[in-house]
């Protein structure tokens, strides 16, 4: 399996975050997005493993994205990210398709637990 991904989130702080943590663990990054439209565009240009979402996002918001990118491949592979407080749109995600969810502020081994479950 591939170990490729994809970072979306508004705050290039968490992008980085991510990406710092991916990167050490042997995880390619292949593309980040500031909001969903984007995302969309870059899943179509990079065909990652893996995309991590968030939810609440100018333009697109997370759970559009994943719709759109469901629609672009049925077997993307989404892992949702989301601030506390977020239960009932992390549960939205879910039904439009995202298989997991992380949490911030982001824990390393919760990010790279969910990862290996969904690549493996």
């Amino acid at each position: 399996m591939g170990n490729r991904i994809l970072i979306v989130d508004d705050a290039a702080f968490m992008r980085m975050m991510l990406k710092d943590i991916l990167v050490k663990n042997g995880y390619e990054v292949v593309g980040e997005a500031p909001n969903g439209a984007i995302a969309v565009e870059r899943y179509k240009d990079t065909q990652p493993d893996l995309v991590t979402m968030d939810i609440t996002m100018p333009e697109m918001d997370g759970i559009t994205a994943v719709k759109e990118i469901k629609k672009i491949d049925p077997q993307a592979r989404i892992i949702m990210c989301s601030a506390m407080g977020q239960q009932a749109m992390v549960i939205e995600a879910i039904q439009a398709g995202a298989r997991d969810f992380i949490v911030k502020p982001f824990q390393p081994e919760r990010v790279l637990e969910a990862v290996r479950k969904n690549l493996g």
